[in-house]
C-alpha cells in the first residue's frame, strides 16, 4: 500500500514539474516576442546632427524668418488630426538626444514636435515624430502614416485655439546613413510641417527598423 502512494505522490510531483516547466517557457517564449515586435522609432541617423545644431545656432541669432514668424504670432502646438489615418494626437515637445539625434515621444500615442525649429505654421520646417509599431501590438500613432498620399490634408490645433491646416506634398524614405538635412531645413519663405517616423522591416541587430519615412506638407494658403 505504501508503495502504491508512493508511486501516486511521484507522478503527481512529475506532472507539476512538468506543467512547472511549461509556463516558464511560455513566458519566455511570449517576453521574446513581444520584444522582437517592439520599436523605438527614430531618432533620426547621425549624419543630420550637424544640420541639427545649424537650426539651433539660427534660433539664437534670429534670422528673417525669425522676424517673420513674430509677425505671424502662430501658438504652441497641441494637437495633430489627420482624418485619413484617423489620428488625433497631443504633443509632447521634444529637442535632442545626447548623441545629437531628435528625440522620440514617450508614449505611443502622442507626436513629438522638435521644439527647437519652427512652431507649426511658422516659416520654415516644423519637425514632427511620431511611433510605428509597438509591443504586444499596442497601436501607435503613426502606424498608417505610410498611406498619406499627395494631397491629403491634416490640422494642427495651437494652445490659442487656432488651427492650421497642411497638405501632403510628397512622402520620401531615408535609410539609417542618408542625408536628411531637407527634413529640418527650408530657404522657400513659406511654412512646412514634416512627418517621421520609422519604416522597415525589424531588424535583431539594429533593435529598431532601418529606414526612415517622411511626409512633406505644405501649409494650406
Amino acid at each position: 500500500m505504501k508503495d502504491k502512494i508512493s508511486v501516486k505522490l511521484l507522478i503527481k510531483i512529475v506532472l507539476v514539474g512538468t506543467i512547472f516547466s511549461i509556463v516558464i517557457i511560455y513566458f519566455q517564449t511570449s517576453n521574446i516576442s513581444s520584444q522582437a515586435s517592439f520599436t523605438e522609432p527614430i531618432p533620426l541617423p547621425p549624419t543630420i546632427s550637424a544640420e541639427l545644431q545649424k537650426l539651433i545656432d539660427a534660433q539664437s541669432r534670429g534670422n528673417d524668418s525669425n522676424a517673420l514668424n513674430k509677425e505671424l504670432n502662430v501658438g504652441l502646438p497641441v494637437r495633430l488630426v489627420i482624418p485619413k489615418i484617423k489620428v488625433d494626437a497631443t504633443f509632447e515637445y521634444l529637442g535632442l538626444t545626447a548623441t545629437g539625434a531628435m528625440d522620440v515621444p514617450k508614449t505611443p500615442g502622442n507626436v513629438a514636435w522638435f521644439e527647437l525649429g519652427p512652431r507649426p505654421g511658422e516659416i520654415g520646417s516644423a519637425v514632427v515624430a511620431g511611433h510605428y509599431g509597438w509591443k504586444n501590438n499596442i497601436p501607435a500613432v503613426f502606424d498608417s502614416l505610410y498611406k498619406l498620399k499627395k494631397g491629403d490634408k491634416m490640422y494642427v490645433v495651437d494652445d490659442k485655439g487656432a488651427t492650421t491646416t497642411f497638405v501632403v506634398g510628397e512622402v520620401g524614405i531615408y535609410d539609417q546613413n542618408a542625408d536628411a538635412s531637407n527634413v529640418f531645413g527650408s530657404n522657400d519663405e513659406k511654412a512646412h510641417l514634416n512627418l517621421i517616423t520609422c519604416e522597415g522591416v525589424w531588424s535583431v541587430t539594429l533593435k529598431g527598423r532601418p529606414s526612415r519615412l517622411v511626409v512633406f506638407t505644405d501649409k494650406e494658403n
